[in-house]
């Protein structure tokens, strides 16, 4: 008597591969992904090859994303530790034998070129998880301090090449870890208060602070110049003040319905510096307006409100902080992004998620999604 084997198809094979996906998620990112497509192909199809890199670069971001999304998180948690110490050496390499380019060091030649501050993104993160989940039930003041420890070296390492955007993004990934796992209000209202005062006093001694001659401890002198520019563009609007002010001028003259599909004038005679970059929310404010602005908007908000769900649901203190740093650092991209564009934050090298250009800045994109994706999958149970 010999038994008889079915092979199973593709689809079977291939099925397995595919659940556990959270769907509004990945609607989130598809309304996202085709603002972003059609975004650049407006302002970027007399920009070189920038729509179809940009298509290419999605395409990779999401094959990354569907591959981590196969890693459970229980092995993503192994990889925290050897991605936060590779991470710190490269900075310390970056800092030792790194190109610099337009006066800043961020680089390092390893075959190819490389910014490792990118994979602090995501490794930051990834350590605080870990370390809070190694600490569960038992969490003391001093752990905290070492989680602050764990974050203040990349972050600072960043903010000398200097990187200021960068360093910012990993500083509130790392900030969001940090808050999830319990940090009491008792430091955090005192911390705001203190920030709102610095603000206000920024603010009302703007005319004596930003003088050539008064020096600033803390930031490099064109970090000052972003701040002051920002406080008052019009001191020198064809210089410093440029893009602010035709930031601005873009959106508002797009109403509230906008020019209209690749009718952009300010983006179309060049007014817009980087309008593919990180001034691109200006030149979709000009042809698409205010409900085009509310369109994306709402797009992030599905996307952060069903991250923080997935950050809610997750079966672990790991997965929690995780998923909730990731969630809420695409918050801070959107919100740090359009506020320098619209004049109420200084100009720093920050991408809008999906609709900027910028192949690293896609993939890692793509590879916290995974992650993310990933913790939604273990909600059903199909963790291994």
């Amino acid at each position: 008597m010999s038994a008889v084997f079915s092979k199973p198809s593709l689809l079977q094979r291939v099925k397995p591969l595919f659940q556990g996906f959270d769907v509004p998620l990945l609607l989130a990112m598809a309304w996202l992904m085709g603002l972003g497509l059609m975004c650049m192909y407006s302002a970027g199809y007399d920009h070189g090859t920038r729509f179809v890199d940009h298509a290419r670069n999605m395409v990779l971001a999401m094959g990354v994303l569907f591959v981590t999304a196969q890693v459970p998180p229980q092995r993503l948690m192994q990889l925290a530790l050897p991605l936060y110490g590779i991470g710190v050496t490269l900075l310390i390499a970056v800092a030792l034998f790194g190109i610099t380019k337009k006066g800043a060091t961020r680089w390092l030649y390893v075959g190819t070129q490389i910014q490792p501050s990118e994979l602090l993104k995501i490794a930051v993160p990834l350590m605080l998880a870990w370390w809070f989940q190694k600490r569960e039930g038992q969490l003391r003041l001093p752990d905290f301090i070492a989680a602050f420890v764990l974050l203040a070296v990349p972050v600072g390492l960043i903010a000398k090449q200097p990187d200021l955007g960068t360093s910012l993004l990993v500083l509130g990934a790392g900030l969001y870890v940090i808050f999830f796992a319990g940090l009491s209000w008792k430091l955090i209202i005192p911390a705001m208060l203190l920030a709102g005062a610095g603000i206000t006093t920024l603010v009302f001694s703007e005319d004596q602070i930003c003088q050539p001659d008064v020096k600033w401890v803390v930031l490099k002198d064109y970090q000052k110049d972003r701040v002051c520019t920002l406080l008052d563009p019009t001191k020198d609007p064809l210089g410093k003040g440029f893009h602010i002010i035709q930031g601005e001028i873009a959106i508002g003259s797009g109403g509230v319905t906008g020019k209209g599909f690749m009718k952009g004038t300010q983006t179309h005679l060049e007014f817009i510096p980087e309008r593919t970059t990180d001034f691109i929310f200006a030149a979709y404010g000009e042809e698409f307006g205010l409900i085009g602005a509310a369109g994306l908007l709402i797009g992030f908000t599905a996307l952060i409100l069903r991250g923080l769900a997935i950050a809610h649901e997750a079966p672990t203190l790991f997965s929690r902080l995780l998923a909730g740093a990731i969630t809420l650092s695409f918050f801070t991209y959107v919100f740090v992004n359009m506020g320098m564009v619209t004049g109420i934050l200084p100009v720093v090298g920050v991408p809008l998620p999906f609709i900027s250009y910028g192949g690293t800045a896609m993939v890692t994109l793509g590879l916290s999604l995974g992650m993310l994706m990933s913790i939604a999958k273990s909600r059903g149970g199909t963790q291994r």
